[in-house]
């Protein structure tokens, strides 16, 4: 079984340390695979209004017969839908869909800059956690100067930032940051969507350990005190994905793993949206 420990936030809850995504899962799968996660041990479920599949989710959460105390839920506010009356909306909708009165956590998806209605955002998404719809909110792909700018306009700093994470591209000075403000760094992309998992120093890694290169940068993930949730249509792999308990790696491990890194990422820039 999944067992999976939870890090606290600095709203005063608490966050499983891992978790399944569900970008790019088909609707048809979701709920199967949601319920299947869960009786797996897994307490932490990811989707958005752009994935398309926050109704199956919902299924998904009944069907595993879980307490709703249970499960921690995250969905996001899609682009087209910032600003402040347009993402309470959006939220209503996205509620909706899973069948839920309240989230767990409740994202902005994206900066996107060039638009400047992120603030604005920012503010609804204080307004429905005050009122008590979402319990935990925050921010993902957002740089630091976007959280700067939220800190310096409405006093109020996101709980969670989730952005792509990996050994190519570690977000050390981000990470840093994050953890000195009291903002905790989740990962997607955790393993740049597979393009890691033949590296040889990962191979070397997870033949010491007897485990898979995938639970070797998942483990490196949690080592880091970051929130990861890889994504899989495959109810054994994600199995496997959260077997990574039962291991840590050492000082030489992570040297060897940050050789890895080129700064290239699997998305795109925010800055440049």
């Amino acid at each position: 079984m999944i067992s999976a420990p939870r890090l606290s936030l600095s709203d005063g809850s608490t966050i499983p340390q891992l978790g399944i995504g569900t970008y790019k899962v088909p609707a048809d799968v979701t709920a199967g695979l949601v319920a299947g996660a869960l009786a797996a041990g897994c307490r932490h479920v990811d989707t958005a209004a752009l994935y398309g599949n926050e109704t199956e989710v919902g299924e998904g959460l009944r069907a595993s017969g879980l307490d709703r105390d249970e499960v921690f839920v995250t969905t996001k506010v899609w682009n087209d839908d910032q600003g402040f009356d347009q993402t309470l909306h959006a939220f209503d909708a996205s509620a909706a869909k899973l069948g839920l009165d309240r989230v767990d956590l409740y994202l902005i998806h994206w900066p996107i800059p060039s638009a400047d209605r992120y603030v604005e955002t920012w503010k609804a998404l204080v307004r429905l956690q005050q009122e008590g719809r979402a319990t935990s909110i925050g921010v993902s792909n957002f740089a630091i100067p976007h959280l700067a700018r939220l800190r310096d306009e409405t006093g109020v700093l996101p709980s969670i930032n989730q952005v792509e994470l990996h050994p190519r591209f570690p977000q050390n000075e981000l990470v840093d940051w994050d953890a000195a403000n009291g903002i905790v760094t989740e990962s997607w992309a955790p393993l740049a969507r597979g393009g890691l998992l033949d590296e040889p120093v990962l191979a070397q890694i997870a033949e010491k350990y007897g485990k898979t290169p995938a639970q070797v940068v998942i483990r490196w993930h949690l080592d880091r005190t970051l929130v990861v949730f890889p994504k899989s249509v495959s109810l054994d792999r994600i199995r496997e994905n959260g077997d990574v308990f039962d291991f840590t790696l050492d000082a030489d491990d992570h040297a060897r793993i940050a050789t890895l890194e080129t700064g290239e990422r699997t998305g795109r820039d925010p800055s440049l949206d």
